[in-house]
C-alpha cells in the first residue's frame, strides 16, 4: 500500500512539473514578470559599425579632452614670445598715412584690430579698432578729412616678450582686452599676442569664414610648401597639421639653422624631423626662402648618420 502511494506521489509531482514548464509564462506574468530569453542574438553589420563608430568618437573626445588639459598646464612653462605674431608678419597701419589710405587698409585687413605706428615700427602709437573707425566716419558723413585717426585709436598695451601665457591670459581677462604689444627688455617691438592666440593654445585652431591662409607659405602643384624663413613654426604647423619642435627656435629659418649648427648656404638641403628642406634664397646671413616637402625613407636614412 505504501509503495502504491509512493507511485502515486511520484506521478503527482510529474504532472505538476509539467504544468509548471507549460505554464510558466501566465504565472510569472501574473506577478508582473517577464521571461528573457538568455540565448545572444548575433549584431547586424549595421549596428557593428554603429558601435564601433561610437567607441572610436569617445575615444577621440577623451584624446581632446586630455590634450586641452596638458595645453592648460603647458601655459606655465611657454612664453608670450613663443606664440606671438612675429613683427616680420604683423599687420601694422603708418598713422602717417592720409585718412582715406587707412580706411581702405583697415577695410582690406582680415583683423579687426591694427597696430598704428609713426616714424618706425618700434613706436606704436595705438591700436586702431575697424568698428572705431567706421563709427566716426559715419558721425562725419564720411568725410575722410574730419576724422583723427590718432584720437580714435586705443591706447596700446606693452607687454614683455617674458609674461608667461598663464599670467598674460589672466590679465587679457581682467582687462578685457583683446590685443597686446610685445616687446623685449629694451624696448623694442618683437611682434603681437592676441586673446585668440592663448586660446588656440588650448583649444586648438579657431577658424572662421575670415580666416587666411598664413602669410609667407605657399602649398605647391608639386606637394612641396614654399615658406618665408621669418615665418613662425607654431604658425605653420598650425596651417598645415605638422609637429615640428619649437623648443629650441621659434621661425623656421631658425630651426634650420639650429639643426644644421650653421648658417646654410642657397640650394644646400637638409633632413630631419620627417621633412626635406631645401634652402632656396639667402640674404647676407639670413634664410629668406625655403622648400619643405616629405623626406623619402631613403633620405631619411641616408641623412641619418651626418645628424648624429
Amino acid at each position: 500500500m505504501s509503495e502504491m502511494a509512493g507511485w502515486i506521489v511520484a506521478a503527482g509531482l510529474v504532472v505538476l512539473a509539467i504544468l509548471a514548464v507549460l505554464l510558466r509564462k501566465p504565472l510569472l506574468a501574473s506577478f508582473g514578470l517577464q521571461l528573457i530569453s538568455r540565448k545572444r542574438r548575433r549584431l547586424t553589420q549595421q549596428e557593428a559599425r554603429a558601435v564601433i563608430s561610437r567607441l572610436r568618437s569617445e575615444a577621440k573626445a577623451m584624446k581632446e579632452d586630455r590634450n586641452r588639459v596638458e595645453a592648460l598646464l603647458a601655459l606655465r612653462e611657454l612664453e608670450v614670445s613663443d606664440v606671438m605674431v612675429h613683427r616680420t608678419n604683423m599687420r601694422s597701419v603708418n598713422a602717417d598715412n592720409a585718412p582715406e589710405a587707412i580706411v581702405r587698409e583697415v577695410l582690406q585687413s582680415p583683423h579687426t584690430r591694427l597696430p598704428l605706428w609713426k616714424s618706425s615700427l618700434d613706436n606704436i602709437v595705438g591700436i586702431l579698432h575697424a568698428k572705431d573707425l567706421l563709427r566716426a566716419l559715419n558721425e562725419v558723413d564720411n568725410d575722410f578729412s574730419k576724422i583723427d585717426i590718432l584720437k580714435i585709436a586705443a591706447k596700446p598695451w606693452f607687454v614683455p616678450d617674458t609674461t608667461s601665457l598663464e599670467e598674460q591670459l589672466n590679465a587679457f581677462l581682467r582687462r578685457r582686452a583683446h590685443i597686446a604689444i610685445v616687446v623685449d627688455e629694451y624696448g623694442e617691438v618683437e611682434g603681437l599676442l592676441t586673446l585668440e592666440d592663448i586660446i588656440e593654445e588650448i583649444v586648438g585652431e579657431i577658424s572662421d569664414e575670415h580666416d587666411i591662409d598664413v602669410q609667407g607659405v605657399k602649398q605647391e602643384a608639386d606637394g612641396s610648401v614654399v615658406v618665408e624663413g621669418t615665418v613662425s613654426i607654431r604658425d605653420l604647423n598650425r596651417a598645415l597639421g605638422w609637429t615640428l619642435p619649437d623648443e629650441e627656435a621659434t621661425t623656421i629659418a631658425g630651426l634650420i639653422i639650429h639643426e644644421a649648427q650653421s648658417i646654410p648656404v642657397e640650394k644646400q638641403a637638409f633632413t630631419f624631423h620627417g621633412k626635406r628642406f631645401l634652402v632656396m634664397k639667402r640674404d647676407k646671413n639670413r634664410i629668406a626662402r625655403i622648400r619643405i616637402r616629405p623626406a623619402s625613407v631613403e633620405i631619411q636614412q641616408q641623412e641619418a648618420p651626418k645628424l648624429q
